[in-house]
């Protein structure tokens, strides 16, 4: 065990030998998400739903707009921070009700890992992307009704920017 331990150190300083970088945390996560993957696909056999030869393009943007937003919540929104509180510490506003964490240097490395899978939107969106496929396969009616509203409350986003803008220029305040 002490000479797996040494090799694992050894691995660790010559991949990053400047910056800290939580290899074994790294690990725990992808055998999270492996085992979290295998579980929904055993699920799925054990349930005998029938899983689409090729999905509809229709779920497939639906899927596409619910993650983006699903993923930007988690790892951004004020209102989820207290799910990345024991992983993150908060640095400032980005605006939106969005806020920049930074990743909490605790010494562990799943700890860290962790931190870092959940303050990046790009990062979470495959566990997104993944639940949502299997929910679409497991129970697709209410996959699509929570994908559905995720959708809509992406585009009311994107209205509530525009409008600012608008209102902005309109006030004399914006570039024309």
């Amino acid at each position: 065990m002490t000479h797996l331990k040494e090799k694992v150190a050894r691995l660790r300083r010559s991949y990053a030998p400047h910056e800290y970088r939580p290899l074994g945390g790294y690990l725990v996560a992808m055998g999270t998400y492996a085992g979290v993957t295998a579980s929904l696909a055993a699920l799925v056999k054990v349930t005998g739903r029938p899983v689409p030869r090729r999905p509809a393009l229709a779920d497939v943007m639906l899927l596409c707009v619910a993650t983006h937003k699903l993923s930007r919540l988690l790892a951004k929104d004020a209102v989820t921070s207290p799910l990345r509180a024991p992983f993150t510490r908060y640095t400032q506003p980005i605006g939106s009700g969005e806020v920049m964490e930074a990743v909490r240097d605790s010494g562990s490395s799943t700890r860290h890992a962790i931190g870092e899978l959940v303050s990046c939107p790009f990062c979470l969106a495959v566990w997104v992307a993944t639940g949502l496929t299997g929910g679409l396969v497991l129970v697709p009616r209410l996959t699509r009704l929570v994908a559905t509203a995720l959708t809509a409350v992406t585009a009311s986003d994107f209205l509530q920017m525009a409008y600012a803008v608008a209102q902005r220029v309109a006030e004399g305040g914006g570039e024309h």
